[in-house]
């Protein structure tokens, strides 16, 4: 599995913007192929940092994805959303490997 990471720099003004924006890529993502872990919008600390992840099976499940993107219309419509209102000043993606499990009945080392 690989989950890619999204720092988001967002317009402090319009956070409820930048949260219908992240709802329409849940919903987007989650429909095709992936699962989106949800966004993380500002509550306490900066007003211009948010976040997101979420998921696909393989790195080549994640290109197949960004590879119909262009030709999504719905994609291409949450894009228009973004440049329209200005919401999304900027992003950084970074992809990792989850680990999602403990060691709960399992062997223990300890280092």
């Amino acid at each position: 599995m690989v989950t890619c990471f999204l720092k988001y720099t967002i317009d402090p003004a319009k956070v409820g913007k930048f949260k219908h924006y992240g709802q329409l890529w849940i919903d987007l993502v989650n429909k095709m192929g992936g699962l989106h872990h949800g966004y993380l919008i500002p509550h306490e600390g900066p007003n211009n940092i948010g976040y997101a992840t979420f998921s696909f099976p393989t790195l080549a499940a994640y290109e197949e994805y960004r590879n119909k993107i262009p030709d999504c219309e719905d994609c291409q419509a949450a894009m228009k959303y973004s440049r329209e209102t200005k919401c999304v000043i900027s992003l950084e993606r970074n992809f990792f490997t989850p680990v999602f499990e403990g060691l709960e009945g399992k062997a223990k080392l300890f280092y």
